[in-house]
């Protein structure tokens, strides 16, 4: 099935949840959000998040500076 990552198209397995794909994108254990379809997915819910195909994710990432 196809979905789009931060503006790139993606193939993945159906039953692909959010929290595989982050750990597909190699950025498990950071500090992330992600958004689906413009609607924020708490991160307690990854593990369960099943995606659609032609779904829109944006996952961004927090980083500290000063």
């Amino acid at each position: 099935m196809k979905i789009i990552v931060n503006g790139q198209s993606s193939d993945v397995a159906a039953d692909l949840t959010a929290e595989q794909l982050i750990e597909s994108l190699g950025l498990t254990g950071k500090r992330l959000a992600m958004e689906v379809n413009r609607d924020i997915i708490p991160r307690s819910s990854f593990t369960t998040h099943c995606f659609t195909p032609g779904d829109q994710v944006e996952i961004v990432r927090a980083i500290g500076g000063g």
